[in-house]
């Protein structure tokens, strides 16, 4: 047995409640402790990796040994920089490499995030910023269109008892017409911050079973829509009516994507429900996660489009409102979670994840 198996390190234990890769060493290299996740990584036991050289796990391991006497030297409070991790019987794995001394031993922290997993938590980031971008722009813009909208209408309606000719109100009935549909627009834009959030046990195949009828109803013929649930999922704690929307919206869209494969009678529109563990997203880490996937086999979100999908008024077709996806991320982030999108030409799943008790 390596005498370093005997060290007290019972106080590192708390790194394997974490989904980065983290590894203590001494100033040489030398690792005093992995945690779970790292070793998944390596593919190798905590035991093979306690007393090894923790250089030797890197592609170039000079790396390492250059930022380790950095970190010993204190010239940096940490230090980062990209590498790749080896691992046994597949590809190295792209990781960012944090280093941090522990000021009370001779012990390094070296900590691991795999790189797929800071481009996901980035563009959470970049998600949540956006959506909080378009509240704010909404607002603002909503409030400033509906006050001149009012003082349109009004005039329009002035004038149209002022008028003589019965020809001429077709002109103002235009006005009338067009403030109107203006002011439904408005409406909708401010409808989510308006309405209170109505807080309630929601059994989400509750949800998903209420959207499925609403969708055959209005496309009858040539779309198959197909459930794949985890009965097991507990109900939590949301607002029913605007999860309701929110997934009716995502279909909607889909089923608008899908108009050629309905007319051609194979058309598919999945409703997955799971249950995920120990996932980090919003920047929390949560015990568990439900995960709602509403799949579809159609064309697949416009490349010009990818970026911006939840900008409000963007749209993929002619006469979208472009509002529907900003509205259901918003009220899925009203519930702590947030919407992701993987497309591809026959394949779009629009992932909504929400924390669970």
């Amino acid at each position: 047995m390596k005498t370093l198996d005997l060290l007290p390190l019972a106080r590192f234990h708390s790194f394997d409640l974490l989904a980065t890769l983290v590894a203590v060493v001494r100033a040489d290299g030398t690792v005093l402790f992995s945690n779970s996740a790292l070793e998944d990584a390596l593919g190798t036991s905590r035991r093979a990796i306690v007393g090894s050289c923790f250089a030797d796990a890197f592609t170039e391991p000079l790396q390492l040994k250059t930022a380790l006497t950095g970190a010993q030297g204190n010239t940096f409070a940490a230090i980062r920089y990209d590498a790749l991790l080896k691992r046994v019987g597949t590809e190295p794995m792209p990781v960012h490499v944090i280093i941090t001394c522990n000021q009370l031993g001779d012990e390094i922290i070296v900590e691991m995030v795999p790189q797929e997993q800071q481009t996901r938590q980035d563009r959470e980031e970049r998600l949540a910023e956006q959506a909080q971008t378009n509240k704010e722009l909404i607002r603002n813009l909503a409030h400033e269109i509906k006050n001149p909208l009012g003082g349109i209408r009004g005039a329009a309606q002035l004038l149209e008892m002022e008028m003589e000719s019965p020809d001429l109100t077709e002109y103002t009935q235009v006005i009338i017409r067009e403030a109107d549909r203006l002011q439904s627009l408005v409406d909708r834009l401010l409808a989510p911050h308006r309405r209170p959030h109505l807080v309630g046990d929601v059994n989400i195949h509750e949800v998903c079973e209420r959207v499925r009828s609403l969708i055959l109803a209005e496309f009858p013929k040539g779309l198959r829509v197909v459930r794949d649930y985890d009965i097991s999922i507990p109900e939590f704690r949301g607002d029913r009516e605007q999860l309701i929307q929110t997934v009716l919206n995502i279909a909607h869209n889909a089923c608008q994507a899908l108009v050629e494969r309905i007319a051609a009678g194979d058309a598919n529109l999945t409703f997955r429900t799971r249950v995920s563990r120990q996932i980090t997203f919003g920047k929390q880490r949560y015990r568990l996660a439900l995960e709602l996937h509403v799949i579809d086999n159609g064309p697949g979100v416009p490349d010009s489009i990818k970026d911006r999908i939840f900008y409000p008024l963007v749209s993929g077709r002619d006469g979208g409102s472009g509002l529907g996806l900003t509205l259901a991320q918003t009220f899925v982030q009203q519930h702590h979670g947030l919407i992701e999108v993987d497309s591809v030409p026959g394949r779009t799943d629009f992932k909504i994840l929400i924390p669970l008790p």
